[in-house]
């Protein structure tokens, strides 16, 4: 892990819009977000092209990888595998790329991120007063897992498994066969590759 000396949160933003390449931020450290494996890629596009499909006439927004939220003001300023935002995109200040108020953040789970996304990420996540769902998919086997708020403020977990089930998405309406989430995506290499999407925080 490669962090740098700690910086404000006004600072992590004036590097990384300069910057070449992501980083992501927490507790006044910049940490760089890797690459990741080709199963990894393939979960995220296969997972972007069936969001935009199912909300296409709607109101909400998709995007992947790209797009940096604000989980927190002093905290945490992550990039999300994929975002959804719905009705109108809160921004952190005029340049509009730091989004406030997503409803639906998926992230594909990785070897060495795995700990990170379903532990102190996700705690981050659930903080967001917008956000309605949080959702992790494996690389290593057809398995969605999807934490959705509850009117109570508690969270329940719906898993799905296998290629021949689907995974519902209360919050934006809709629901994905895994077959089409997994399409082309060989379970054997991503069980074995090494390269992951970000490194994990301590």
């Amino acid at each position: 892990m490669h962090a740098l000396h700690r910086l404000t949160p006004d600072q992590y933003l004036e590097i990384e819009r300069a910057s070449e390449f992501r980083n992501e931020y927490c507790d006044g450290r910049m940490y760089a977000k890797l690459g990741g494996s080709h199963a990894h890629a393939i979960i995220i596009g296969n997972l972007a092209f069936e969001l935009r499909k199912a909300v296409a006439k709607g109101a909400c927004l998709v995007t992947s990888s790209d797009l940096r939220v604000r989980v927190s003001p002093q905290g945490l300023y992550t990039y999300p595998d994929v975002v959804v935002v719905c009705d109108s995109p809160q921004y952190a200040d005029g340049r509009r790329d730091t989004l406030l108020n997503p409803v639906l953040v998926i992230e594909v789970l990785s070897r060495t991120s795995e700990a990170y996304d379903r532990g102190f990420k996700s705690a981050q996540y659930r903080t967001l007063k917008s956000l309605q769902e949080y959702a992790l998919a494996s690389q290593a086997e057809p398995r969605m897992e999807v934490f959705r708020r509850q009117r109570s403020g508690d969270w329940l977990l719906s898993e799905s498994i296998d290629t021949q089930a689907s995974c519902r998405l209360e919050s934006i309406g809709c629901s994905i066969a895994l077959s089409d989430l997994y399409d082309k995506v060989t379970f054997e290499d991503a069980e074995t590759a090494r390269n992951v999407d970000s490194e994990p925080l301590p």
